[in-house]
């Protein structure tokens, strides 16, 4: 009689290392690209929302609307993949990337502020793309190496993210004397990006691993009603190890986006150049990235909730430096990195708890569901941080920091302690 796994279209088991090695490639390349593009943004937005509207305070709007649309893109994208698969909805994200990466340029050669706004928020997309690819990596992944395979396609980025901000001052030199201002060139760049690393997913990421993964479990319900939203919640809803997982991705990426927003805006305070907040948030996206897997091995070696507990002190930590630096780039630049291994932490452990933690049907919807909720409040987060640096100072933006840290703290105690 032949197995389920050797029927026509589905992979066999002897197929699957190879699928995944393939998968994990195709993967890798597109997160690569995309991490060219996204830091771009991350290091210009502030400045050049400054630029555009004129008002400092409204500095931290800019980077705010691009986590704004990364979080609004999140469901519909998690309905496209679910129903059609990862392939088409990566794709998707890529291209409206590269759309607003277009009217940003047009927004600051036109000096509107509110295109420069919509234009952040489809430039979003390319990080709904890039964040949406670590699920991916779990589709095929044993359970046991669900961690690593999650953190392997988040280290991809770290090549193009330390390079990206880099490229932005010799990216807008080149734009020197045209009607583009300077800062806004390099988002040209970024649009390029997008567009190839969606030509690189649509071709060569095949067959889709979502649709592989289904097939490889017909024993589970795979009908529209579990892949839903409403199924998403009552997932979460139902397991205290998924709520842990949600808190923990939302809460990390919160605390780094606030406090990684205002960064270059405090730089600035204190003379740093274009070129030295470029370095800085290098430094800051190579600790998000390079140590994922050593986040991921710490994950399927010691557990999630200890590497949850780990994301806590790492970005109590970076708080306290980035809060007390001043004038010192140096311990700005410290504080920024330790910022981004205590990101890479609380994404790596969560993201894989909360794909433990769910029933497989369900696992798309929750993963979208996963990225609306960290997005929202990140983007919640990210306008607060402008507000509260322009009341009060960057240092107090970093100990309310710490405060939310708090409730998360507090969840993965009681969890540990009931598992014990």
């Amino acid at each position: 009689m032949t197995s389920t796994l050797d029927a026509p279209g589905i992979p066999g088991p002897e197929a699957l290392p190879a699928l995944r090695r393939r998968t994990t490639a195709v993967l890798i390349a597109s997160q690569i690209l995309g991490g060219l593009g996204v830091p771009i943004g991350i290091a210009l937005a502030p400045v050049l929302a400054t630029e555009v509207s004129g008002a400092e305070a409204l500095s931290g709007l800019a980077p705010t609307a691009s986590v704004a649309g990364t979080a609004l893109l999140s469901l519909p994208l998690a309905a496209l993949m679910t129903s059609r698969g990862r392939r088409p909805g990566l794709v998707l994200a890529y291209l409206i990337g590269a759309l607003g990466a277009g009217l940003v340029v047009l927004a600051a050669v036109v000096g509107s502020f509110p295109l420069l706004l919509l234009g952040m928020a489809a430039f979003g997309a390319g990080s709904s793309a890039n964040l949406q690819a670590r699920f991916a990596a779990a589709d095929l992944a044993e359970p046991d190496r669900r961690g690593r395979a999650i953190s392997h396609v988040i280290w991809a980025t770290t090549i193009g993210s330390v390079l990206g901000p880099n490229i932005a001052a010799p990216t807008s030199r080149a734009f020197s004397g045209t009607s583009i201002p300077e800062k806004a060139g390099p988002f040209l760049f970024a649009a390029g990006i997008f567009a190839v690393a969606a030509l690189v997913v649509a071709v060569l990421l095949r067959p889709d691993p979502l649709l592989t993964a289904r097939a490889l479990t017909p024993q589970e319900d795979h009908s529209a009603r579990n892949h839903s939203l409403k199924a998403g919640v009552a997932a979460v809803a139902a397991s205290p190890m998924a709520r842990l997982a949600l808190v923990t991705v939302a809460v990390s990426h919160t605390v780094m986006v606030s406090i990684m927003v205002m960064t270059p805006v405090d730089l600035g305070h204190h003379g740093a150049s274009l070129q030295l907040v470029g370095l800085v948030i290098s430094g800051h996206i190579a600790g998000m990235y390079a140590f994922s897997p050593v986040m991921g091995w710490l994950a399927d070696r010691f557990g999630r909730l200890a590497v949850i507990g780990l994301t806590v002190g790492l970005l109590s930590c970076a708080a306290l430096l980035a809060g007390t630096a001043g004038p010192s780039h140096g311990q700005t630049a410290a504080g920024l990195f330790v910022l981004g291994l205590g990101w890479s932490a609380g994404l790596v452990s969560g993201s894989a708890l909360l794909t433990d933690s769910v029933p497989g049907p369900a696992r798309a919807a929750v993963q979208g569901l996963s990225d609306l909720t960290m997005n929202t409040s990140a983007g919640i987060g990210g306008a607060a941080a402008g507000l509260i640096v322009a009341r009060a100072s960057y240092g107090w933006l970093n100990v309310v920091g710490v405060c939310v840290l708090l409730p998360m703290a507090a969840l993965a105690v009681r969890r540990a302690v009931r598992k014990a």
